[in-house]
């Protein structure tokens, strides 16, 4: 039988998905809400966007699903999930892939979060939980010589973190929670650990899960880890700093957290996303993530070699011990082609030529749409992050020499093409060694 998929997403992780779902033969078509121009170049399946909604449409895209008759909905995205969509949809009898509002608390509520982990032995940062500016401040002139994160309870698209390496700095972090709204209401001053950050996935259906793989996201906007926070500008699968004894503390971390969401009458399925560091030799839980990440997702979606709808379908039935999920060995490179001006102010680029989307595919590359737009016969910048270009190869010397060979073909009209050269460079310099 040929189903119809429902992906919520925009950028590049629901362009992977369509990717990855438009492989499955049980497939016949693809909605994305509210999806992207791009997302139809890697796929022969028919793929139809929603560009006028959100991801928190719910009554549109609970519509949408009875018109279009939806087999399975990969609710995919953050909002969508803090919203309850996953709830919504098992109402009506969709299944759905992802987690329900209660399981993905983890993500869309740092502060329930930090308190969980508490409870569960779950190694992370000692951190203290604020509701208002006054408070954090005063806590913080306590400790004049401390430095720390503050970070918004609430979803903030990536950009919720920001470090105080020195009191003036966290008292102005601290005044700039405001900016996140309501997400910023209540804030968390959490330890400053020196660390090597990555992240790790897992499947999960609510009993077991299943280790699928490791990344390593590069958050700053500038080369040399320099500029503040983005979404993400590129990352590397499988970084080398998670060796089998990291995947092993990572593996206990990912059953302790079954384990307590179990005891919290909140089964977890979906995909389950560890944001670990590395202090010393031991691994330390900065976030959970409730989704795939972006730009992780297009680096370890591609690695897998199941069929997706048959992952899917286990995961929802609580099955997921009983399929042997087959990861290939390649390692990959994706780089985030950027508007100028990005993170802060892109708004002159919006709306200018991209040039060169063509001539890089034919260079051995994957190339996921985001922030980009069809007009008339042209690609045009629709966001901030515009598009990724992901290189595959035996090591990260060929996957880093196929992307940055493609990102040298393409433009942005006026020279407002930004991105960064060294994704990558930690493993880089662990093979010069």
């Amino acid at each position: 039988m040929s189903r119809t998929i429902l992906i919520t997403d925009a950028g590049g992780r629901g362009a992977v998905l369509v990717d990855k779902y438009g492989e499955s033969i049980h497939v016949g078509k693809i909605l994305v809400v509210p999806g992207n121009d791009l997302m139809q170049v890697n796929t022969k399946k028919e793929v139809i966007t929603f560009p006028h909604l959100k991801t928190t449409s719910v009554k549109e895209i609970l519509e949408i699903a009875k018109k279009e008759k939806v087999d399975l909905a990969d609710v995919s995205q953050d909002n969508a999930v803090e919203v309850g969509l996953v709830n919504e949809l098992q109402k009506k009898g969709i299944k759905a892939m992802g987690p329900t509002k209660q399981a993905g608390q983890l993500e869309w509520d740092k502060s329930w979060a930090r308190q969980f982990m508490d409870k569960y032995e779950i190694p992370s940062p000692e951190f203290f939980i604020f509701k208002s500016q006054s408070a954090g401040i005063n806590f913080v002139k306590k400790f004049p010589k401390r430095k720390w994160f503050v970070k918004a309870a609430g979803l903030a698209e990536g950009k919720g973190v920001i470090p105080g390496a020195s009191l003036d700095e966290t008292i102005s972090a601290i005044k700039q929670m405001q900016k996140f709204g309501s997400s910023g209401e209540t804030f968390l001053l959490e330890e400053w650990l020196e660390g090597e950050e990555f992240s790790a996935f897992a499947l999960c259906d609510g009993e077991d899960f299943t280790f699928i793989g490791t990344a390593q996201d590069h958050k700053r906007v500038n080369d040399g880890d320099v500029g503040p926070n983005t979404g993400g500008m590129g990352c590397v699968s499988n970084p080398l700093i998670v060796d089998e004894k990291m995947k092993k503390q990572v593996e206990e971390i990912f059953e302790k957290t079954m384990d307590g969401l179990r005891r919290e009458g909140r089964l977890y399925k979906g995909v389950l996303y560890l944001g670990g560091m590395v202090v010393k030799d031991k691994v330390y839980v900065i976030e959970f993530n409730a989704r795939w990440g972006d730009p992780e997702a297009e680096v370890l979606l591609p690695s897998i070699k199941n069929d997706l709808v048959e992952i899917a379908d286990a995961v929802i039935s609580g099955n997921i011990k009983k399929i042997k999920i087959e990861v290939d060995k390649k390692i990959r490179v994706v780089v985030a082609a950027c508007a100028k001006g990005y993170p802060a102010d892109y708004s002159k680029v919006k709306g200018k030529k991209i040039y060169g989307i063509e001539n890089a595919q034919k260079m051995g590359v994957k190339i996921y749409g985001a922030g980009v737009k069809k007009q008339g016969e042209d690609w045009v910048v629709n966001g901030g992050r515009v598009l990724y270009i992901v290189g595959e190869g035996k090591d990260i010397l060929e996957a880093r020499e196929k992307v940055y060979s493609a990102m040298k073909l393409i433009s942005i009209e006026g020279n407002n093409l930004h991105y960064r050269t060294d994704i990558g460079w930690r493993d880089l310099q662990r093979l010069q060694k």
